[in-house]
């Protein structure tokens, strides 16, 4: 029987999106299990300066459920080794902006098995989400006023005369 070729990758999996998809599709492609870490708010905090706007109870649910995902796993040391060693992982994927960097689990894994590096979707990660949010924050908030403002009987008279203006 052939053995099950184990992929890991990991991330904070803030703010889910489409490039984090991406790298979760891209990592499962290679082998037949895709395990993959979820950081905790203290690993983040700790490596990126900031907590994460998501709880990780939230984010573990999120990635758990994203079709082809395995098992996902907390995080709390970057692609810790007795984490790889634990669940027999063959190839770790990662983010290329991690190719010059040093990581005591993709060392070791470059000697046990394979390190695959994924490019990162263009013009979109997490940060320029939240730098969206900041820039247009009082519009956001004008219209959530406004929003809170109608009379329910009123939204549902423009609901209503948008599908009119749709069929016509």
């Amino acid at each position: 029987m052939k053995k099950e070729k184990v992929v890991f990758t990991s991330g904070s999996w803030d703010m889910f999106h489409v490039g984090h998809l991406n790298v979760l599709r891209r990592s499962r492609e290679l082998g037949d299990r895709l395990i993959v870490g979820v950081s905790t708010d203290e690993l983040i905090a700790e490596y990126k300066g900031a907590p994460p706007v998501i709880p990780f109870e939230e984010r573990m649910e999120i990635v758990q459920n994203v079709k082809g995902v395995d098992l996902a796993v907390r995080q709390t040391i970057l692609t810790e080794i007795r984490q790889l060693q634990e669940h027999k992982v063959d190839v770790v994927t990662i983010g290329d902006d991690w190719k010059d960097r040093y990581l005591e689990g993709l060392e070791w894994m470059k000697e046990h098995g394979e390190v695959v590096y994924l490019p990162y979707t263009a013009g979109v990660s997490t940060t320029s989400i939240k730098r969206k949010i900041i820039e247009n924050i009082y519009s956001v908030i004008a219209a959530d006023l406004r929003r809170e403002m109608e009379k329910p009987e009123e939204w549902k008279q423009k609901q209503l005369e948008g599908r009119k203006l749709k069929r016509n």
